[in-house]
């Protein structure tokens, strides 16, 4: 077995988001092995493994074969749908756990992913990233110090004017769930709440929509779709009204007849100040009898958290889910975070499929009105 100080990882899902993000990131991470790895496409699995993997690197045949090895860690990167069977089995096979996101397809998957993490005692943490941007961590410090005051009003933005993922699963509702919610939606979401700290929703009204998504060569960054396999939203909007009385409007979408679009963006309003995590980071309110606007810098190119040093958002988040593995500590994103933006998206979807809000009782349950 792997010393604690040393952990053994592996890839469950050698697609984009791995070489993108998590491989490098742990490539990046002293301490790390990445020792395993399984794809449906072998070529991928083989090419991740040369890649990154260590001398002899495991290439399996399925995601069962890869946790009967000898590992510490797995890395889930493949479509929504899988997230919570693989990582449910990965934990009970002993192994910690970084899912990307969405958490879940559904919010009762997302609660058995956290109830199994309990029972086990197995780290869950989910793939928000956008938390450990300069620009994130540095308001993330205004709140915690209160600078803003009591934060009652904010929105998470996610929104495109025409940037529909072509490529992959992103259409197929069966596989991924949802569109742009689900998709860009998440990340706005779970960093607002964060930058609030708020994880208690009372109730939610959503709507969702799929007015663009039909049509038949239309313009787009990344080429036309085909409106035929087109079986998610194209937008979605949420209003999130929380038991302290805060409220929380979001807006997804992958195409919208708009011109200034936003992605992993907030505005955040408080009592003493607001701020705008949008293009550029801006503080906003009043002294001395006078209006200000502050406009601030991210930083210098790394970024910091917990006394964590990195040279990128990937890097950091990596760094940060192995120092929680090895001491013991709460990773940043915990299970129950990630579950409460899995339950106001469920909602969202929920609210806009039957014209009803739906509100949460005491045990955080749905309920219509």
């Amino acid at each position: 077995m792997a010393k604690k100080s040393e952990l053994r990882v592996g890839i469950i899902g050698v697609g984009g988001i791995a070489f993108g993000k998590h491989m490098p990131a742990l490539a990046a991470v002293d301490n790390v092995k990445m020792t395993a790895f399984f794809d449906p496409v072998q070529a991928s699995a083989e090419r991740g493994a040369k890649e990154f993997g260590v001398a002899g690197a495991a290439i399996t045949t399925s995601y069962q074969d890869l946790l009967a090895l000898d590992l510490d860690v797995v890395h889930i990167c493949t479509p929504n749908n899988s997230h919570a069977e693989i990582a449910i089995a990965a934990m009970e096979a002993g192994c910690h756990v970084m899912c990307e996101k969405p958490m879940a397809t559904s919010a009762a998957d997302a609660r058995r992913m956290v109830e199994t993490s309990r029972r086990t005692g197995k780290k869950l943490t989910i793939g928000y990233q956008n938390r450990y941007r300069p620009d994130t961590l540095f308001l993330k410090r205004v709140c915690e110090k209160r600078e803003l005051g009591e934060i009652y009003y904010a929105k998470a933005l996610a929104l495109r004017r025409r940037a529909v993922p072509t490529w992959g699963v992103f259409l197929d509702k069966t596989i991924q769930g949802g569109g742009p919610l689900i998709d860009i939606g998440t990340h706005a979401l779970d960093m607002t709440l964060w930058l609030m700290d708020n994880y208690q929703p009372e109730f939610v009204v959503g709507t969702a929509y799929q007015k663009l998504g039909k049509r038949k060569n239309a313009a787009n960054a990344w080429g036309p779709w085909d409106p035929a396999k087109f079986t998610v939203e194209d937008s979605a909007f949420g209003f999130i009204k929380f038991t302290n009385g805060a409220t929380v409007i979001l807006e997804s979408s992958w195409a919208l007849n708009m011109l200034k679009t936003y992605e992993s963006s907030c505005i955040l309003c408080g009592t003493e100040a607001g701020a705008e995590l949008m293009d550029k980071l801006r503080i906003n309110g009043d002294r001395h009898n006078r209006m200000y606007t502050e406009e601030l810098e991210a930083g210098d190119g790394k970024v910091t958290y917990r006394d964590i040093t990195a040279k990128n958002a990937s890097e950091l988040e990596a760094k940060l889910w192995i120092d929680a593995i090895v001491r013991g500590k709460d990773p940043v994103v915990t299970p129950e975070q990630a579950l409460t933006v899995t339950e106001i998206l469920e909602a969202i979807y929920v609210s806009s499929e039957t014209g009803k809000p739906v509100y949460f009782d005491e045990a955080r349950q749905p309920v219509l009105a």
